[in-house]
């Protein structure tokens, strides 16, 4: 797997999907969770039959080694993890894609390098940089209650915030994991059924910690100063952010719009996969 080193001499790892060929830059993704492994990304609902996907390995997550302080774990030092492997890379400037907490990271990244970023794109990013947590996601999952799996997943959810040990919150992921979801079959089922493995609860619980409110304001000042164009993802039935947290994202930019898509959850690549990766390919040949 090839591998950088980062800006305090770590070295990190990033995997590379499809074809070096195609003709197309590179699409740089990143993984959210925060401290999930970057395989639940999968290849972005066939993105990378289209173009090269560079997918950097977090501290401590998929082959990157843990950070040494927990620091590291926290958003901006990973936005300075993603600038190391542009440097490595050669990039002068690129694509990128965020998915979920990882938007926090590209946002930090945008407002440090704007010049860096050609377009900008955040899939159910959360709206805590901005300040405010909307409850839609809540209303949309109050909404399915009349889905099969529902009753069951609502008492998993619950007992989530009681503090269950290790292996009955695995149990419980797995229960309450169809609210993240815009339908509940197959494909979305084997997706879930990975997650809680790919989990990692140090990273997770470091990503928000040190940034302050003085740290949080310097990146919404910087977020105004960013010229690319930026797409948000939403899903219409995303139970985890919610619609109303996109469209508070895309007003911390000059040049933002939102595209919600209808029937999809919070991985709108595995609840409709050509639709996804249709959506990121206009936006990024969009003159």
């Amino acid at each position: 797997m090839p591998h950088f080193t980062s800006y305090d001499a770590t070295d990190l790892h990033h995997r590379v999907l499809g074809p070096d060929d195609s003709g197309l830059p590179p699409l740089m993704c990143l993984a959210g969770g925060p401290g999930r492994d970057a395989a639940y990304l999968g290849d972005l609902g066939g993105l990378a039959e289209q173009r090269q996907l560079l997918i950097p390995d977090s501290r401590g997550t998929g082959a990157s080694p843990p950070a040494a302080d927990p620091s590291g774990y926290a958003f901006p030092h990973l936005a300075e993890d993603l600038e190391a492997l542009r440097a490595h890379l050669g990039l002068d400037r690129f694509a990128l894609l965020a998915h979920d907490a990882a938007a926090a990271t590209a946002q930090a990244y945008a407002a440090a390098y704007p010049d860096r970023l050609t377009r900008l794109i955040l899939v159910c990013p959360g709206s805590r940089i901005q300040g405010e947590l909307p409850d839609d996601a809540r209303e949309i999952f109050t909404s399915r209650s009349d889905e099969p799996w529902w009753p069951e997943a609502s008492a998993a959810l619950q007992r989530l915030t009681e503090t269950p040990d290790l292996a009955e919150a695995h149990d419980l992921l797995l229960t309450a994991a169809p609210l993240a979801y815009g339908h509940w079959e197959a494909p979305q089922q084997t997706h879930a059924t990975a997650e809680a493995e790919q989990l990692h609860p140090v990273p997770r619980a470091a990503f928000w910690q040190g940034v302050d409110e003085p740290a949080r304001q310097a990146i919404l000042a910087g977020l105004r100063e960013v010229t690319c164009p930026v797409l948000v993802v939403t899903g219409d039935r995303d139970a985890v952010t919610g619609v109303r947290a996109g469209e508070l994202v895309a007003e911390s930019f000059p040049d933002a719009r939102v595209r919600t898509l209808h029937a999809v959850g919070h991985y709108p690549w595995v609840d409709e996969p050509d639709l996804f990766a249709r959506v990121v390919e206009q936006f990024l040949h969009t003159a």
